[in-house]
């Protein structure tokens, strides 16, 4: 069993209801050595954005907290992160999100997709319409993609002129 993740329906939801508390879910099948990242903060990254080739955000970035990934994806070194938001500001396209930034106290919104129960809970939790629990594989034609082993992510992708 898989989370689905709408990316889509959720930021309608937040455009809707800005000061909404989204809950936050982590799932990671190995050792992360980058920190604690959300499940959303890795979706944005990976099929969100636009991957700019001299990458203004990690130019920015006062703690040298961002790079790319040898697939040109944006890498935030959460331990390094001042939460400055000067990434934010610059990002041509928005991709950069102020609440990936907070930090929050409540251990009750964090989920971990991993364990099945969990997983449930999250999608209890998450605005009606944007998560839901499925057996789908990636189906690239719905926007559909793999994250990872448990994680769906429901997006448009953004595909520059060489991909």
């Amino acid at each position: 069993m898989k989370v689905l993740l709408d990316m889509i329906e959720l930021r309608a939801a937040m455009v809707q209801n800005p000061s909404l508390e989204l809950p936050e879910a982590l799932c990671y099948s190995s050792a992360n050595t980058n920190g604690l990242k959300t499940i959303r903060e890795l979706a944005t990254f990976r099929f969100t954005c636009r991957r700019c080739e001299d990458a203004p955000c990690i130019a920015v970035c006062p703690a040298y907290a961002l790079e790319k990934d040898t697939d040109g994806v944006i890498m935030r070194h959460t331990n390094l992160c001042v939460s400055c938001k000067s990434c934010v500001t610059i990002c041509p396209f928005g991709t950069m999100m102020t609440d990936f930034f907070r930090h929050h106290r409540n251990k009750d919104l964090f989920y971990d997709l991993c364990d099945p129960e969990e997983a449930r809970k999250f999608v209890a939790a998450c605005p009606p319409g944007t998560a839901r629990l499925t057996d789908e594989k990636e189906k690239p034609d719905e926007h559909i993609y793999q994250l990872n082993e448990r994680v769906l992510i429901r997006d448009y992708i953004y595909v520059t002129e060489k991909e």
